[in-house]
């Protein structure tokens, strides 16, 4: 095995090692962005910034259930203003650290001056949110038409030079055909998936579990789903993809890969298990990489395709 075996390119990003965090789950603030990558990520993710200050949903906006978390947090975030001031002062001390920004717009003008903004400010990759399944307006509400995903991408890759990312929603007929959609607007790698729509209800009180009813669904339950949309893409279009969904252990790790991931994101499973999850999934690759002699992480890639 050689030193740098976990090192992976997605969309001419290099980064070293493939676990990143998951946009949404923990906060948005530089001191994270530090401890993630002290604790062994290979990029950060931010939560998604968009044009102007946001507030959450009336609450409950998250809740623990049997397999995972249910969220409804509504994009809060400080707005593109002020994450860009806190993005360069943490690019500055730390040049060196990979930041993927994620962003959302209604439409593809919005995208387009986050995503101008946020390169500007030293965002290494822009992570676009086309999927999240419970904001009006924003999300997978315009991230299941194909005709729409295609122009924002378009718009995006127009004026940015970093590499873009569009993370798309399980919540379709065929996540293929929004790939499609997105590869042809100019996406330099795709993310799949994020948290699956869904609902709870308190017998007690008789009411859904969340403020805003509806949800995002992730965590374990989800892992098969997340391996399924990676796979469809990747037997379609062997292009780069970043796996997101049901993450715990290396094994999982290794099933998307072997299903045509380059790297993955890992989110519930932080908040369950902590930041230490990165080292002992790292530990644990490597450990598995002597053990069946696999030289350089690209050796896996989709590899379960060719089986």
């Amino acid at each position: 095995m050689s030193k740098n075996a976990l090192r992976t390119v997605i969309g001419g990003l290099n980064i070293s090692n493939p676990l990143m965090n998951a946009s949404g789950v923990l906060s948005n603030t530089p001191g994270l962005w530090r401890r993630l990558y002290e604790s062994g990520a290979g990029a950060i993710v931010t939560k998604s910034v968009g044009l102007t200050e946001r507030e959450p949903y009336p609450g409950p906006n998250v809740v623990e259930i049997e397999c995972g978390l249910l969220n409804a947090m509504g994009l809060p975030n400080p707005g593109v203003e002020i994450l860009c001031e806190e993005l360069k002062a943490f690019k500055m001390e730390n040049p060196n650290i990979v930041v993927i920004v994620s962003v959302f717009g209604a439409n593809a003008d919005e995208f387009t001056r986050v995503a101008s903004s946020v390169e500007e400010a030293g965002a290494d990759a822009i992570e676009l949110n086309l999927s999240c399944p419970h904001a009006k307006g924003y999300g997978a509400e315009i991230g299941s038409n194909p005709k729409i995903v295609k122009e924002i991408v378009s718009n995006v890759k127009s004026v940015v030079k970093v590499p873009v990312f569009p993370k798309l929603t399980p919540n379709v007929t065929s996540i293929v055909k929004i790939a499609d959609a997105a590869l042809s607007g100019g996406a330099d790698g795709i993310v799949a998936i994020n948290s699956v729509k869904g609902m709870r209800i308190n017998v007690e009180l008789m009411r859904p579990v969340l403020g805003n009813i509806y949800g995002g669904y992730s965590g374990i339950g989800i892992l098969p789903i997340g391996i399924r949309a990676v796979w469809d893409i990747y037997e379609e279009f062997e292009c780069d993809i970043i796996g997101v969904g049901g993450i715990e252990s290396y094994k999982h790790v290794l099933e998307y890969m072997l299903a045509g991931a380059k790297a993955v994101q890992i989110g519930t499973a932080l908040y369950k298990k902590g930041l230490q999850l990165f080292k002992e999934i790292k530990e644990s690759l490597e450990k598995w990489f002597q053990e069946h002699n696999i030289n350089e992480l690209s050796d896996i890639i989709g590899l379960s395709h060719r089986r």
